[in-house]
């Protein structure tokens, strides 16, 4: 076997059907990688966006990922991300937006905010915390 189908043959065998990938990262996220934060009077429980990337990681291996643009519309600062994950099938990509408030003054700065924000709900498109939505 040549070196050349010996890669081949070692890449193929890394990668995952994208229903095999999608069934994982929807499985629930343990309850330890879960945070709190109270929202509009509700307290909500998310993923942080450095537990979403240890998930991808596993579940996702050679998953990549974009800042495709960032806007500024009526203060807020407006995030587009996209996240493609290799497969058998391909390349399969989703985006997402993240925003946050110009003026924030709360924790982190609204770039980093809305990065974080758009990574998760981009994670999300694939299943990863996606019923976590449902509260």
């Amino acid at each position: 076997m040549s070196e050349e189908n010996i890669s081949e043959e070692i890449i193929s065998n890394e990668l995952r059907s994208i229903r095999d990938i999608v069934k994982d990262l929807s499985k629930p996220v343990a309850k330890r990688h879960l945070r709190k934060r109270k929202q509009g009077g509700k307290e909500i429980l998310y993923i942080a966006w450095h537990d979403a990337i240890k998930y991808l990681d596993h579940y996702a291996s050679g998953w990549n990922y974009e800042i495709r643009s960032i806007e500024s519309l009526g203060g807020k600062l407006i995030l587009t991300v996209r996240l493609s994950i290799p497969c058998l099938e391909g390349i399969v990509y989703r985006e997402a937006t993240g925003q946050e408030d110009e003026s924030l003054e709360a924790y982190g700065d609204s770039s980093s905010n809305a990065e974080s924000m758009a990574l998760r709900r981009a994670a999300s498109k694939f299943g990863l915390g996606l019923y976590l939505y449902d509260q």
